[in-house]
């Protein structure tokens, strides 16, 4: 660990060793990577040519809940996750720590992710920037019940309390259940403008596989945390989303039992916020 920093930076990867090799040299020190049961010889190529890189192997996909794992190695405040094909900005971090310094209950900053080389303001940023929800006037910025994980630097006291991310979800969507728990225990979730990552998805990406997990996600989401009525309508609609709706219906009904038995309402403000954003389109 460097002497005196702020932030660590959580790697959660697997088999994707060409974009590590391109990211890896852009994030400030100190950086945790999780290896995520890879099979492309990440783990190793990384020790040898990143030394100053921690290695954590997994030792088989944990998914977003890999995650938890740095979170917990870190010995800083403040965390900031990167995907293995995202990285920071110049100079971000330390401005992130320096907004949760004065800010003591924030416990999860939404920063400004700008995709590919063109530099495309990611619709999540823009939803977060347009938050309906407003400027509390001990946030530094529009309060958010959501985020992109390549885009958050968080408290790492806060995550923990929260219980980091959900095997339930495993992977696609992880961040509104983390969202709403952060909130329920009373931290502060806010969007900053300033503070920017940059993401250059991989084109070879199963749109039709996201599909399918955006409609599972969806509705154990849901049933984690929303009342009975939003369960119904997000089950009605991976009904009405064809093919990859209806298998992700099917793939979400062996995680049920985990999810009721997790299951657990939110208080009435988080609850009334989270439908606010909802009917803005967030």
């Amino acid at each position: 660990m460097r002497d005196g920093a702020r932030v660590t930076v959580v790697v959660a990867s697997k088999d994707r060793l060409r974009a590590l090799t391109r990211s890896l040299p852009l994030h400030p020190r100190p950086v945790i990577l999780v290896d995520n049961g890879s099979t492309d010889g990440t783990a190793g190529f990384v020790r040898r040519h990143f030394p100053d890189v921690q290695v954590v192997e997994a030792g088989a996909n944990l998914g977003a809940p890999g995650r938890n794992v740095g979170v917990r190695r870190a010995e800083t405040p403040y965390v900031a996750f990167a995907d293995d094909d995202s990285w920071w900005a110049p100079g971000a971090l330390e401005r992130a720590a320096d907004v949760l310094d004065a800010y003591p209950r924030l416990g999860l900053l939404g920063a400004r992710v700008l995709v590919g080389p063109e530099e495309r303001l990611d619709p999540v940023s823009e939803q977060m920037r347009r938050s309906p929800l407003g400027v509390e006037p001990d946030l530094p910025g529009p309060s958010v019940l959501g985020f992109l994980a390549c885009g958050a630097v968080v408290r790492r006291d806060a995550f923990l309390e929260a219980g980091g991310f959900d095997d339930v979800i495993f992977f696609y969507g992880e961040e509104e259940r983390l969202a709403v728990d952060l909130a329920t225990k009373g931290w502060g979730l806010a969007y900053v403008d300033d503070v920017v990552a940059h993401h250059h998805p991989s084109p070879s990406r199963d749109p039709r596989a996201r599909r399918v997990l955006a409609a599972r996600n969806a509705v154990l989401t849901a049933v984690l945390r929303r009342p009975w009525r939003v369960v119904a309508r997000r089950s009605f609609d991976a009904l009405c989303a064809g093919p990859a709706g209806w298998e992700g219906l099917r793939t979400a009904v062996p995680r049920l039992p985990r999810a009721l038995s997790e299951r657990r309402g939110l208080p009435p403000a988080v609850e009334r916020a989270r439908r606010t954003l909802e009917r803005a389109g967030g």
